[in-house]
């Protein structure tokens, strides 16, 4: 089996597994683990950020950073295909009485046109607008990074009309690599970063919150208040930061070979993918109806030894992962090419 469902799916090597066996660890709930810290600290600074709060997952730090920003009865804005609004339970809704207003921007990219008139007016009818909240990589956009100049002016409006900013980060690295934009830099528009550790760099488990220093007292309220207080964590942190040292630059090699799968995809009569959207490690191509769904597509894929999810009715999504080298991305491409007909 080649699996492309997902980066989720990347297991610890033997080295990152020997960091996590040998951490220095505490309780990090009473005191402090020392290789929590440690991570934290390196984390903040990558991000040029004053503190970070380890998590157990990305869906955690996201609704950490919202009830930071926001109060019941408030609304931040995001892109309509965006991961806090599509595949986190809608627990804005459910745990914090936030409200979402979603913008479906071409490409998923979401530009000064597309926010400029959404704050609402102060007045009694209306709920407070608070937040605006960025993906990039963006997910369903099938990996595309945001534009640097984009994310500029939009997280410049949200600022000049008082409203926070928040980055679901989960594949944040992957946008650093392809995009050759220092980490700094795309992480100074936001006053909150969510980064990702189980996805594209390989480590197990875990995510950090990043901002400022005023909100680490919250950040690590709000986890409490989720269920995502820890005691040892410096054993899954240990694999985290292995990751930070040695799984960040490796992420071209997954980029490449996405490209590569896209490439061979496409030329499939029946089968279509915009080669110059492959941004990263996602590409998500599109199933001509005459050979049936994009599910019953994934079924027989699955048959023949490609594991992918379908992403719509009529799209599938591969994701590449340390996992997977060049001959594998081509081989798995080729299947789908012999299954699609």
């Amino acid at each position: 089996m080649i699996d492309l469902r997902s980066d989720t799916l990347t297991k610890p090597c033997a080295d990152m597994r020997q960091a996590m066996a040998n951490a220095e660890v505490n309780d990090d709930v009473i005191d402090v683990d020392p290789t929590v810290a440690a991570l934290e600290e390196r984390i903040a600074d990558i991000l040029g950020m004053e503190t970070a709060v380890f998590m157990p997952s990305g869906t955690m730090t996201n609704q950490a950073a919202l009830r930071v920003h926001c109060r019941p009865g408030d609304e931040f804005i995001c892109e309509s295909g965006c991961h806090i609004y599509n595949y986190e339970q809608g627990a804005f809704a459910q745990l914090s009485g936030l409200v979402a207003k979603t913008v479906t921007a071409p490409g998923r990219n979401l530009r000064l046109e597309h926010v400029r008139n959404l704050i609402n007016p102060d007045n009694e009818h209306a709920v407070y607008t608070r937040l605006l909240c960025l993906e990039n990589t963006h997910n369903k956009g099938g990996g595309i990074i945001l534009p640097l100049e984009d994310v500029q002016s939009v997280c410049g409006w949200a600022r000049e009309n008082g409203l926070a900013t928040h980055l679901d980060g989960a594949r944040f690295f992957n946008c650093v690599v392809a995009s050759g934009i220092e980490a700094k830099t795309w992480a100074e528009n936001f006053d909150t970063v969510s980064i990702c550790f189980s996805k594209g760099l390989g480590a197990p488990v875990g995510s950090c919150l990043a901002g400022d220093s005023s909100m680490r007292k919250s950040m690590i309220r709000h986890r409490k208040v989720l269920g995502g207080g820890m005691r040892q964590s410096g054993i899954i942190a240990a694999g985290a930061l292995y990751a930070l040292d040695n799984n960040i630059d490796r992420l071209a090699d997954d980029h490449r070979n996405a490209k590569r799968f896209a490439e061979v995809v496409s030329q499939h009569p029946k089968l279509s993918i915009d080669i110059d959207s492959v941004h990263t490690n996602i590409a998500i191509f599109h199933v001509d109806p005459s050979i049936g769904t994009a599910a019953e597509m994934v079924e027989r894929c699955g048959a023949a030894g490609v594991g992918m999810y379908p992403f719509s009715h009529d799209t599938v999504r591969a994701v590449t992962h340390m996992h997977i080298d060049e001959a594998d991305a081509v081989k798995a491409a080729e299947r789908i090419c012999e299954v699609a007909g």
